[in-house]
C-alpha cells in the first residue's frame, strides 16, 4: 500500500543515496596544500580561484550506480502490490549499497594513496555516512514490508 510507513523510508533512503551528488565522501589537501573534495561525480578543487573539476571512467560508473542506486527504492515504493517483489528488491538495494561502500573506500583509498596520503578519520567526508544510514532505512522498510505481509497472511487466515 503507497501509504504506509515503508513508503517514507524508501523515500529517505532514495534521497539519501542521492545525497552522494551534494557530499563529498572525502576531504584531503593535496600535495600543494590545496584542500580537494571526492564526490561520486568526481574532484573537486580550487586552483588560482577558480573552480577546478577532475573526472576520469571511475567516476562516470560511479555516477551511474550511485543514481541507479538512489532509484531503485524509489521503484519499490510502486511495487506495493507485489510485496514479495518489494521484500527482494530491498534485500538487493542492501546488498548493492554494501558493495557500493566497498567499492567507494577501495576507490578513495587508490586516489589518496595517489597523492601520498591514506584514509583516515580525518579525510572522511559525509557521503560515507550516508550509505550506512540509507541501509538503515531499507531496512526499517523491509520490516514494514514484512509487518504487512503478515496482516496480509492474518487476515486471509480469518477469511478461509
Amino acid at each position: 500500500m503507497i501509504q504506509r510507513i515503508q513508503t517514507v523510508y524508501l523515500l529517505v533512503a532514495g534521497l539519501i543515496i542521492f545525497g552522494l551528488f551534494l557530499f563529498p565522501y572525502v576531504n584531503y589537501s593535496d600535495l600543494v596544500g590545496l584542500g580537494k573534495n571526492v564526490k561520486v561525480t568526481g574532484v573537486y578543487g580550487v586552483a588560482a580561484g577558480q573552480p577546478v573539476h577532475e573526472g576520469g571512467f571511475g567516476y562516470i560508473l560511479q555516477t551511474i550506480v550511485a543514481a541507479l542506486l538512489g532509484l531503485l527504492p524509489i521503484f519499490t515504493i510502486f511495487k506495493f502490490k507485489q510485496r514479495k517483489i518489494q521484500i527482494l528488491l530491498i534485500w538487493v538495494e542492501i546488498v548493492a549499497v554494501i558493495f557500493f561502500a566497498i567499492w567507494l573506500y577501495s576507490s578513495a583509498s587508490t586516489h589518496l594513496a595517489t597523492v601520498g596520503q591514506f584514509l583516515g578519520a580525518g579525510n572522511i567526508g559525509v557521503g560515507f555516512f550516508l550509505l550506512p544510514i540509507s541501509i538503515i532505512f531499507c531496512a526499517l522498510a523491509l520490516g514494514g514490508v514484512r509487518r504487512d505481509e503478515k496482516l496480509i497472511r492474518s487476515a486471509d487466515r480469518l477469511r478461509a
